[in-house]
């Protein structure tokens, strides 16, 4: 069964730092694409940021120069590290991504890990 499996959610004090994490699991050829995205309570889910090969980007406004994306291709694992975390990115935060299996190319979500910022 292929997975993506997100770890290093938590709480945080503002301008504080997280790692996020985010492991493919489970019988798959390849991965393309890998995405963070973002769910506050009430809002819509919303792309933080992409990697693609060596291409990056930071989709959302709100978190550039302050999240960074990146990716462990030899352990098909995926990070997301956030600094000066603020009290506007409190969600829950899924991991994304496009994986090979049996010559078809298919989008898997991960379960999703919260992110709580909190004095």
């Amino acid at each position: 069964q292929v997975q993506l499996v997100e770890s290093g959610g938590g709480l945080v004090q503002p301008g504080g730092s997280l790692r996020l994490s985010c492991a493919a699991s489970g019988r798959f050829s390849s991965i393309n694409r890998m995405a963070w995205y973002r769910q506050a309570p009430g809002k819509e889910r919303e792309l933080v940021a992409t990697i693609i090969g060596g291409t990056i980007t930071n989709d959302a406004d709100s978190v550039k120069g302050r999240f960074t994306i990146s990716r462990d291709y030899g352990k098909h694992t995926a990070f997301l590290q956030m600094n000066s975390l603020s009290l506007d990115d409190p969600a829950v935060y899924y991991c994304n991504a496009d994986m090979l299996i049996m010559s078809t190319w298919t989008n898997y979500w991960g379960q999703g890990t919260q992110v709580t910022v909190s004095s």
